[in-house]
């Protein structure tokens, strides 16, 4: 470890047995335990809000994330002198979840219903931090695909990317103005306005790479990205990243909601917001916003896959809406 990052260390009232270098973070073996430390990304504020949180998910039901330790100080940062913020966080042995493995993604859908259940904001403090307007986020997109291909028509030398995105516009373009009326329609506001009023809290980034399992315990880590929002916004993510690894299979994805479902009951209007939202073509929205930030004179052909990619699965994706939640657009 470098000598600066053994100065931030010394903030802390832990005694330092080993450390070794991990994705941007380093593991600190410590008399006290396993820790993580790695530059903060958030500000001290959200730091202060995420601290009560996962306190009161240790606290009150046992469970295991990743909870900031304070420095001797009694500060959640500690800083370098020219101005770098690190933070520690507890940390466990145990390995990432797979989603190659049926059982830890289930474990994990199961896991995420008895996070939820347990994540209301009932404090004192208001807390600042809300979700924002899915319905406002659609129209968004659908305005900046058509800007896109306005640019794309206009270009006199084309290559294959830009072909097949014009080839499939139309049609991609047609589910995103269909799926965002049928949001703008649904009960979507007064199920956003309930999650307000009743302080539900969402992960915000429930993904595989957040998720460990450690001594037969399922940890939750990285609760960053942590607000008040419509909590089914997290199953959403999680289903979508899983189901895109597996070709939008319907048993996988039916025993992913069932296994939420054993611990948590959705209503129907979070049925109907998860399939609105399902439904939108969000992997073709991304693939062409990452084009459009690109430098255009190189396209990858990593580029051009997760294209054809987004493009091929939305087949797929519609069977296995129609077929899991009888939704047709």
């Amino acid at each position: 470890m470098r000598e600066y990052e053994l100065e931030v260390l010394e903030q802390y009232d832990i005694e330092v047995i080993n450390t070794h270098k991990v994705r941007g973070a380093y593991f600190c073996e410590t008399k006290e335990g396993l820790f993580l430390l790695k530059e903060a990304e958030i500000s001290e504020g959200r730091a202060s809000f995420m601290y009560q949180l996962q306190r009161h998910l240790e606290s009150a039901y046992g469970m295991k994330v990743d909870t900031p330790l304070h420095t001797k100080e009694g500060e959640l940062f500690s800083v370098l002198p020219d101005g770098t913020k690190y933070i520690l966080k507890k940390w466990f042995g145990g390995r990432e979840c797979d989603v190659r493995r049926e059982r830890d993604i289930l474990e994990a859908s199961s896991h995420l219903a008895l996070l939820h259940s347990r994540m209301n904001w009932s404090e004192e403090t208001p807390l600042p931090y809300v979700g924002r307007s899915v319905l406002t986020e659609m129209q968004g997109h659908n305005r900046e695909l058509k800007k896109v291909r306005t640019f794309v028509r206009n270009r006199v030398k084309k290559n294959e990317f830009e072909y097949r995105f014009l080839e499939n516009f139309d049609a991609m373009y047609r589910i995103a103005q269909q799926v965002t009326a049928r949001m703008a329609s649904s009960e979507y506001q007064e199920l956003y306005l309930d999650s307000m009023k009743r302080g539900a809290l969402v992960h915000g980034s429930y993904n595989y790479h957040n998720i460990l399992f450690s001594q037969g315990k399922v940890v939750v880590a990285n609760f960053e990205h942590f607000r008040k929002d419509i909590q089914v916004q997290d199953l959403y993510y999680f289903l979508r990243k899983a189901m895109e690894k597996y070709q939008w299979e319907e048993q996988i994805g039916r025993q992913l909601l069932e296994a939420y479902e054993s611990i948590r009951p959705l209503e129907k209007r979070e049925k109907d917001y998860l399939a609105l939202h399902l439904a939108y073509p969000e992997k073709f929205w991304k693939v062409v916003n990452a084009y459009a930030n690109s430098n255009k004179a190189w396209i990858s052909d990593k580029s051009l896959e997760k294209l054809q990619i987004a493009i091929s699965q939305s087949k797929v994706k519609e069977l296995f809406l129609e077929k899991i939640f009888a939704f047709h657009l």
